[in-house]
């Protein structure tokens, strides 16, 4: 007897994926969607590479976020 296939049950439901960053941590991608909070666990900045550039994600006094390059 074959085991029915775990995808079926996923039908229809979003692609959920995890991300190890450089420190070790998982960041959950759901979709195209990543939740804030998991990119501000230990911090309130993080940089961005983009090709040759880098950017700082702030995240303000204000629960704000501020791109800067």
């Amino acid at each position: 007897m074959n085991s029915p296939d775990p995808k079926d049950d996923r039908e229809g439901l979003p692609e959920l994926a995890s991300k190890t960053d450089e420190s070790g941590r998982t960041i959950a991608v759901l979709d195209n969607h990543i939740d804030s909070r998991d990119l501000f666990v230990a911090t309130r900045e993080i940089i961005i590479g983009h090709g040759e550039n880098h950017y700082r994600l702030r995240l303000t006094a204000q629960n704000k976020l501020i791109l800067t390059k």
